[in-house]
């Protein structure tokens, strides 16, 4: 087993930590941007800190930016992000009726709380999920790793075939480059440019960060403001939101076990935690109209979801959603190695997580609670000084990682991409996730062939590898098959 024993948590720590949750409830509350984004701007000077304080930072972002968004679904009616989509149901409703001190004090509350719940998950799940993992092999690293692009796919925003198409486009992406083993230049098309690859840094901003500016630069209305008057919430909604402990409690374990789930995310944590508090309620329908306990089970599940996220990411480096793909890179880009192994070799850097992440949610607490005017504020920026501000930072940010003017290009290049995939429908998740989890497909592909001198058989003969294949196949055949056959079949099992 794994030795849990907390590194003292230093001043710097503490300090990035309180600084990310900031920063990422402020990106968390200006409609259309949210965690990731965040985490991706300041990836690029995460790399030049400490490697536990720059985690740390983007801990915070994460943390932070997960809750922001349910400032402007409930004053507004506009989720920040996606993430607070349920949130409005009830949060909204509690606004109109002059409750939304009442409201925002719940959700800041019930998102500190849930992450909290969803971080013991994460100290005491992650180690044994580790010690479990460093029995595999590269056969059941293959096998994980194909899961995981399968599991993206199986769950991303429209048909199960452009979730596959997409990640197939960043395996693909994933291979330019220097071969890992037989060391020659592949698909570089003959420039040096491509001989180091794709960048996930200039990647991930291209996809997220600049194409999301394009598309309010296109809809227009950028010299317009919110207008949301100055709000104050009162210390005493921690009481109230431990008042409904039961609901705190189911909503963030369901939470932390879809967040464990790679590719699930937030957003459908929040629903079946909502789903299961009206089920469980004395008042059903009382639900959409300004019930506290919708508020409260939606944020809960929110944050605690984050902590389930890190589970599979930590203890197998099989990303549980874009934010800890960006995070898993971060882990990359300083030098350390996502995976079982990162328990054994860099006991300090897994300690420090687990404090950062706890300690972010704290400062979640503290901020939502006494800065929540600020906030507001931010929410009244205007996007004609937003919007150019965040370009600068996506080319500042990518060139400090890459030290190269040329993979500048790859991010307009990716933001044009994205523009395409999204008129079309196309979900962008896969195209973040497959670049980082590609490298470990290939490498463990081609190891588990080398171990058993090119037969294939290798991994239909290993207990673990097969099962975890077998499950991933049955995963995808049943996400294709038409939803008319999927109710037929449910139909004749209840019959």
């Amino acid at each position: 087993m794994f030795d849990l024993t907390w590194f003292p948590v230093g001043l710097s720590q503490i300090a990035f930590t309180a600084l990310g949750v900031f920063i990422g409830i402020v990106i968390g509350v200006l409609p259309g941007l949210g965690p990731l984004l965040g985490m991706v701007l300041l990836t690029p000077f995460a790399m030049y800190m400490e490697p536990v304080a720059g985690l740390s930072l983007l801990l915070g972002v994460f943390v932070g930016g997960t809750f922001g968004g349910a400032v402007t679904a409930i004053l507004l009616r506009i989720p920040g992000t996606p993430i607070a989509a349920a949130t409005l149901l009830d949060g909204y409703p509690m606004a109109v009726q002059g409750r939304d001190r009442e409201a925002l004090g719940l959700a800041v509350s019930a998102s500190a709380i849930g992450g909290v719940i969803g971080g013991l998950y994460l100290v005491f799940g992650v180690p044994v999920l580790a010690s479990l993992a460093l029995r595999f092999a590269p056969p059941e690293y293959f096998a994980l790793a194909a899961a995981g692009i399968v599991c993206i796919a199986v769950v991303s925003r429209g048909s199960t075939i452009k979730g596959l198409i997409v990640g197939c486009i960043g395996l693909l992406i994933a291979t330019i480059g220097i071969d890992p083993f037989a060391f020659f230049y592949r698909f570089n098309v003959d420039t040096q440019w491509l001989i180091g690859g794709v960048g996930i840094v200039p990647l991930v901003l291209g996809l997220f960060a600049v194409s999301e500016m394009l598309a309010q630069i296109q809809a227009g209305n950028l010299n317009t403001s919110a207008g949301v008057r100055s709000i104050r919430i009162p210390p005493s909604a921690i009481l109230d939101t431990l008042k409904s402990g039961i609901n705190v409690i189911r909503s963030s374990t369901i939470g932390t076990f879809i967040g464990a789930l790679p590719g699930a995310g937030s957003v459908i944590a929040a629903f079946v935690s909502y789903a299961a508090a009206k089920a469980a309620a004395k008042d059903p329908d009382s639900f959409g109209k300004g019930n506290p306990d919708g508020v409260i089970a939606t944020e809960a599940s929110n944050n605690a979801c984050c902590g389930g996220t890190l589970i599979p990411s930590l203890a197998l480096a099989l990303p549980g959603d874009p934010c800890t793909a960006v995070l898993l890179a971060a882990i990359l880009l300083l030098g350390f190695i996502p995976g079982p192994q990162l328990f054994t070799d860099s006991p300090d850097l897994i300690s420090g997580i687990f404090s950062s992440y706890m300690v972010a949610n704290v400062f979640l607490l503290f901020f939502g609670l006494f800065l929540v005017p600020v906030f507001v504020w931010f929410v009244n920026i205007r996007r004609v000084f937003l919007v150019p501000a965040i370009l600068v930072l996506c080319v500042v940010g990518s060139y400090g990682v890459t030290n190269s003017a040329q993979d500048l290009w790859f991010i307009p290049i990716f933001a044009v991409l994205a523009l395409v995939l999204l008129k079309f429908d196309y979900p962008l998740a896969p195209l973040t996730i497959a670049p980082v989890l590609g490298p470990i497909l290939e490498e463990n592909f081609r190891r588990s062939l080398i171990m058993s001198a090119d037969d294939y058989s290798i991994f239909l003969t290993r207990p673990i590898c097969t099962t975890i294949l077998v499950v991933s196949a049955a995963a995808l055949f049943l996400s294709l098959l038409p939803e008319n056959a999927l109710k037929r079949f449910a139909k004749r099992g209840t019959n």
